[in-house]
């Protein structure tokens, strides 16, 4: 009797837990079982593993095989599994040859260099290794938890796993290279890592916008603070247009941002990962709240987990569902997406920044000089009421956008993206300096002592909040984005006119002449 013990790693939404894979063979009849609350994906690994054993020049033992992945409550799904069964396999049978050690009965197979090992790999019947999905993830997972470990990967993954700093990571092609490996014949060497490229310049220009100087500037505001932003006008002049260019306007990700995001790619399956780009995602209208939220039987990231430390982009905003505006409420509060299950929870980070645009009526005309608007006032009630107020008192900045006075074609190209976006990077980097945090995260104790403002302001702010009735929300709200305000024209101090650029921000009617 022989077991062999190697270590892998789940995936539980963007974690990757130790999984144990204990590979047991005894004198019987032959048989192959899998314990260990194993998938459907799971269980078909034997059909794939003998094939593979065998096509590689092995021989598959006959006997009774029992696979156990533990901890036996732990979920596991897909064929990442493979290759550590496989060689399981290949070490109870003696048909590895370590110099340490051979398979004899009564002897655990285990050694420290095997415990510093995390494998994981699909197999194909050929023998070869199939990329496996979330390789990022569970790089970060052994980095943190695994100090000194190698991990063995499919090539294609990796490379996409040795973007991790603190781990060594070597690359396979086929279960006989790992086997040549462990026994001395030829090492398996690290993957290539792509060169890191420049920073990808945006082919959406703001030079393309011609007039809507407001909007263009709440754009840059928006992008300055974090700031989340509704666009509000008739349609074509040039909502979904600005949304578009927001992501060009952005500062560069961070390495430890380039990570988050190249994890949630992969993990969704993306097999080219576009390192150091801002994800930018535009989900339909009629998208289902677990497609936006994230969901399933088998939960899956949505669109705001796919939008991590970018944008997300919502066109035609009273058309969502309702029940995917309502759910957008906690995700942008706490930044991350909790799906609960009967038997586990997942988290998923949702650090995303929404832009909306919509139209001020069903029909998209009230406010036009040529153009008449068909509805009844009832219809554009109703058509505003689908927004709840909780919903809009996220909104940071709300822009309604109007026709321009002259000839669109006479109008004169405005500021490029990289001009804009130099802006916003210095005023990012002050808000990193002062408070480690963009403005639009700013917590009560961080806005009491970074949002210091002139004696005109603050008699401005006061005017205001008695005026307008402002709730304490609305009052750290106008607060944040007049920081965003100062920080753009490097003042140090907020002044009278932030806070009133800040102020002509705040959402009111969404359409003229409707209260």
């Amino acid at each position: 009797m022989s077991l062999a013990v190697l270590m892998s790693r789940s995936l539980v939404g963007l974690d990757a837990p130790i999984v144990r894979v204990e590979t047991h063979l005894s004198s019987g009849l032959p048989s192959f079982v899998i314990v260990g609350l194993a998938d459907a994906e799971v269980r078909e690994s034997r059909e794939r593993v003998r094939a593979a054993i065998q096509s590689s020049g092995y021989t598959f033992p006959s006997g009774r095989l029992t696979v156990n992945l533990s901890p036996a409550d732990l979920p596991k799904e897909s064929g990442r599994f493979d290759l550590p069964i496989a060689l399981g396999v290949l070490l109870v049978s003696g048909q590895i040859n370590l110099p340490e050690f051979s398979a004899s009965s009564g002897r655990v197979i285990t050694l420290p260099e095997l415990s510093q090992w995390v494998v994981a790999g699909e197999l194909s019947l050929s023998g070869l290794l199939v990329p496996i999905a979330g390789a990022i993830s569970i790089a970060l997972a052994v980095a943190r938890s695994q100090s000194g470990a190698h991990l063995v990967l499919p090539l294609a993954s990796a490379m996409q796993a040795a973007r991790v700093p603190g781990i060594s990571v070597l690359a396979a092609g086929s279960l006989q290279d790992v086997v040549q490996h462990l026994t001395g014949e030829m090492p398996l060497k690290r993957p290539p890592m792509a060169p890191d490229q420049p920073p990808v310049q945006s082919a959406e220009c703001l030079s393309d916008v011609r007039g809507q100087n407001m909007a263009r500037r709440a754009l840059e505001v928006a992008a300055a603070g974090k700031h989340s932003l509704l666009l509000t006008g008739t349609p074509g002049v040039g909502k979904s247009m600005l949304a578009k260019r927001l992501p060009g306007i952005l500062p560069p990700m961070t390495p430890v941002e380039c990570l988050e995001v190249a994890s949630i790619s992969a993990f969704n399956g993306q097999k080219e990962l576009a390192w150091g780009v801002r994800p930018f995602r535009s989900p339909h209208h009629t998208a289902s709240p677990a497609a936006v939220i994230g969901g399933g039987a088998k939960p899956r990231p949505g669109e705001v987990t796919l939008a991590h430390r970018g944008v997300l982009f919502l066109d035609e905003l009273p058309e969502f569902d309702r029940r995917v505006l309502e759910a957008l409420r906690e995700p942008l509060e706490s930044k991350e997406v909790s799906i609960a299950r009967a038997r586990f929870k997942i988290d998923f980070p949702a650090d995303f920044q929404l832009i909306a645009a919509m139209n001020p009526c069903p029909c998209g005309w009230i406010g036009h000089t040529v153009k008449k608007c068909s509805c009844r006032a009832e219809q554009i009630q109703r058509y505003q009421g689908r927004l709840s107020g909780p919903m809009l008192d996220r909104i940071d900045l709300a822009v309604t956008i109007g026709e321009s006075d002259v000839n669109w074609i006479e109008l004169a190209s405005g500021e490029s993206s990289a001009v804009v976006k130099a802006r916003v990077v210095r005023a990012r980097g002050a808000q990193m300096d002062r408070q480690q945090c963009a403005n639009a995260q700013l917590s009560a104790t961080l806005l009491d002592n970074n949002c210091l403002m002139s004696t005109p302001a603050s008699r401005l702010l006061e005017k205001i909040v008695h005026l307008e009735r402002l709730s304490a929300r609305s009052i750290q709200k106008l607060r944040r984005v007049a920081r965003t305000c100062a920080d753009l024209s490097g003042a140090e101090l907020i002044q009278a006119d932030h806070v009133a650029e800040a102020f002509q921000y705040r959402l009111r009617s969404l359409a003229p002449g409707v209260a």
